[in-house]
């Protein structure tokens, strides 16, 4: 079972004994025929059929349902009419909220959670309060990993074979979810959630980034009802590639201290409590997806502080060290063997002295990167609490969307675009 089966096995049952439907029960279909289940036949209804707050439960069998016929009364005049409106659909009393937040480049090894020596509190939390997983694999890549888990479907089957930055115009490989691979904001919406969509989108293809669209394939048709992020690969913390739903913005004009790793944990948090002010009762799903630890590792100076000299032990100790909590974690077996030291890289003692200093400070930025980022979304974790809403929604905390980056080389690199000339040979071998 990889990492996407796992999350849609936890996901799907929480998921579906909260709705107490089938909807879940097989993969959402588009609507095809005019033979399928209207709306009204298919759902329970809260509330008077016809008034304008009635409400209707639907199981997913269809989506979208067909719309119900009209049951009111047209005569001549409207005093011998009937007014009569179609149910609006919305999940089942007591539907949990959905925060689904997957960080960007972290290895195994990389948070406190699995044996790391870089604290990560808020994944922490999760995981004493819920469920650790130990063989939880993705893809490789980052758009594919993304594509699954938003889709519950293999990369391949929704055109991310890689990532969108080198897709090619062959099926499976082209960076287009097609409309028939439904996205779980789009099954979540027609269900009645609220969707919105943070951070890094990495599944839209780059011939459709500009802001005239068209938008079929941005988080808007997707089934997001909210976009507040950035797209491709990657982006500057510091002045970012940003989008509000379809607009570019610069919010750090005129903010020295600006970084987005702080700007979206605040966007989300407004973002829930006007949502919230506007519908008390309707369930939300967010997608929380942050650039960290993804180049540019670009934290803020402060976070670089509290590492200061926590790599001095150099990596051949400091992998003894992980390895060591995470056989105490219980998250490697007890008979676990390291693996031998590659002789294509250096051991520590080896190294001069200019040479540790550089390696050092590397590793403090990386893990600054991380535990800001993981400090953000504890922010928006405890926001959630704080709005009396934790204990009725479902958190599900992906540490990486692959294994650690390894465009840097073994020597790292202040310039991340050093593997594009490699990126450009793979695009014009294919075509």
């Amino acid at each position: 079972m990889n990492r996407r089966q796992l999350f849609l096995s936890t996901a799907k049952a929480a998921l579906l004994s909260a709705f107490g439907g089938t909807w879940l029960s097989g993969a959402a279909k588009a609507q095809t025929t005019a033979a399928a289940p209207t709306a009204a036949s298919e759902g329970t209804i809260y509330g008077t059929l016809g008034s304008p707050d009635a409400t209707i439960n639907i199981d997913g069998r269809v989506l979208p349902p067909t719309p119900p016929a009209f049951g009111g009364v047209i005569k001549e005049s409207a005093t011998d009419s009937k007014v009569w409106w179609p149910p609006r659909v919305v999940p089942p009393q007591g539907a949990p909220n959905v925060l689904l937040i997957m960080t960007d480049d972290q290895g195994y090894g990389v948070s406190s959670t699995f044996g790391g020596i870089i604290p990560t509190p808020a994944l922490d939390r999760v995981a004493a309060a819920g469920l650790r997983y130990t063989q939880f694999h993705s893809t490789a890549l980052c758009s594919p990993t993304r594509a699954a888990l938003i889709t519950g479907r293999n990369h391949h089957e929704v055109g991310f074979g890689m990532i969108a930055e080198l897709s090619t115009g062959f099926p499976g490989y082209d960076a287009y979810i097609g409309p028939e691979n439904v996205t779980v904001g789009r099954v979540l919406s027609e269900h009645g959630y609220a969707t919105s969509w943070f951070g890094k989108n990495h599944n839209t293809p780059g011939t459709q980034f500009g802001t005239s669209g068209p938008f079929n394939q941005w988080p808007s048709g997707m089934g997001f009802d909210y976009f507040y992020g950035f797209l491709g690969g990657e982006s500057d913390q510091w002045t970012p590639y940003l989008f509000r739903d379809h607009t570019q913005i610069f919010p750090w004009i005129g903010k020295p201290d600006y970084n987005l790793t702080t700007d979206m944990a605040d966007e989300a948090i407004s973002y829930l409590n006007g949502f919230r002010a506007g519908a008390p009762d309707q369930p939300f799903f967010l997608y929380y997806v942050p650039g960290g630890s993804h180049a540019p590792h670009q934290p803020k100076p402060e976070w670089i502080e509290k590492f200061k000299g926590k790599f001095d032990m150099g990596w051949n100790a400091l992998r003894d060290v992980i390895f060591a909590n995470q056989k105490r974690l219980g998250v490697l077996p007890e008979d676990a063997q390291l693996t031998e030291w590659p002789d294509s890289l250096a051991k520590w003692e080896t190294l001069t002295v200019d040479e540790k200093k550089l390696f050092t400070r590397q590793a403090e930025v990386f893990a600054a990167y991380t535990a800001y980022t993981d400090h953000e979304i504890g922010r928006v974790i405890q926001h959630v609490e704080d709005m009396g809403e934790l204990d009725n929604t479902l958190i599900i905390y992906i540490c990486g969307d692959n294994g650690t980056s390894p465009e840097g080389s073994t020597l790292g690199t202040p310039n991340v675009f050093t593997a594009e000339p490699l990126a450009n040979r793979l695009t014009n071998s294919v075509g």
